[in-house]
């Protein structure tokens, strides 16, 4: 029997949708699912917060009368625009290991990148980069994280096979906290506090919500990524829509900022105590008893292990050492809550001075993904 695709068009079929990669991944015990109400937000195509500088399609894939497989197709506009090209993303790729339901799928996205006169097909990308991006193909046998995507092996074959090449790759690093803070960094800290007239600022909520915290920290992600791939720097007044909440859920004993004199925000680290287990736990799910594992896991029996989700240091800041505070800051915390670990995010293979802010420590390589693009046929 053929493959049906159907484009997703209520509610009821974008939880569906949502839910799909739990029925893909109900057996495998390195899958990490998301939080379902995330990811309805996020896809909803009328409350999403990147509808205003984006179209997108969803579509989910029947084959003998079994749903098979799931693909957006987004057309980021100000990303287009940002850096001079012309490409349709796909994103949300999961499917079984049929190549019918994968080709499928894909010759819908090439169809709609059609429709807006797209050149190339570029992805695993989200709507922004505040969504998962990249395709897993090394680490299949690591628990994955809740920032990142998780997939088969056998996705890369098949897209491979229909002429997707390699356009960019990440790394991922296991950083493991030793028994006493390394004595350079411990030194290079305090120098660095003094030569740039540095300090940390301890938050709590009351700063977070009076100083307007999620817009200041939006701002200067702006500034740190703006030159990273496929990278689209976002208007202030999103902030509320990607920061706000997570802002106000986050242990904030695991966030370190770095200001300056004039109380500006020079560098970040925004990390939290791994949730991977409760969320395989909960499913992705707050109810009915979700809620419940997520809170214990984030606040009060923490996991041995922490995820480093976004870290920056402001342009003009850069190459003074100033990441030495940060990680003194958050690394001393670390030790003293019995954090053994903490996973970093997707770094790009090519970003040799972000890699190297690890020097210090012992590292492994956990975990590789990739990008894919394709020049589009008309």
């Amino acid at each position: 029997m053929s493959v049906e695709i159907r484009q997703v068009q209520s509610r009821a079929q974008l939880r569906t949708f949502v839910n799909f990669p739990e029925k893909l991944y109900r057996n495998n015990p390195y899958y990490v699912p998301p939080l379902v109400f995330d990811q309805m937000d996020t896809l909803d195509q009328k409350k999403g917060a990147a509808q205003e500088f984006c179209k997108s399609a969803l579509y989910l894939a029947y084959k003998d009368g079994e749903l098979c497989g799931r693909v957006a197709a987004i057309v980021n506009f100000k990303a287009n625009e940002q850096w001079n090209h012309k490409e349709v993303r796909f994103g949300w790729y999961d499917f079984t290991d049929d190549a019918e339901v994968a080709d499928a799928l894909m010759e819908k996205v090439y169809e709609f990148g059609r429709q807006y006169q797209m050149d190339s097909v570029v992805g695993p990308l989200g709507f922004t980069d505040f969504d998962p991006e990249g395709m897993l193909i090394a680490g299949y046998d690591r628990l994955s994280t809740m920032a990142l995507i998780y997939n088969y092996p056998y996705y890369i074959d098949h897209l491979e096979r229909m002429g997707f090449e390699k356009d960019a790759e990440w790394m991922e690093f296991k950083v493991f906290m030793s028994d006493k803070l390394p004595d350079r960094l411990e030194r290079v800290s305090k120098i660095i506090q003094q030569r740039c007239n540095v300090h940390i600022r301890p938050l709590t909520r009351k700063i977070v919500r009076q100083e307007d915290y999620g817009t200041k920290v939006f701002k200067i992600i702006n500034e740190c990524y703006k030159d990273l791939y496929n990278f689209t720097v976002l208007p202030d007044h999103m902030a509320k829509k990607y920061l706000d909440f997570y802002l106000s859920i986050l242990d904030l004993r695991y966030v370190c900022m770095v200001e300056n004199e004039k109380n500006e925000i020079v560098a970040f680290g925004i990390t939290m105590p791994s949730i991977a287990r409760a969320l395989q736990k909960s499913r992705g799910k707050l109810f009915p008893f979700g809620w419940w594992h997520l809170a214990k896991s984030m606040f009060w029996k923490h996991e041995e292990g922490v995820e480093m989700l976004l870290v920056g240091v402001r342009p003009d800041y850069q190459n003074t050492g100033i990441n030495s505070l940060l990680f003194a800051d958050l690394f001393a915390k670390y030790q003293k809550w019995g954090v053994k670990w903490a996973e970093t995010n997707a770094v790009l293979e090519t970003n040799l001075k972000n890699q190297g802010q690890w020097k210090d420590f012992e590292t492994e390589t956990v975990k590789r993904r990739r990008s894919y693009i394709k020049k589009l046929e008309y």
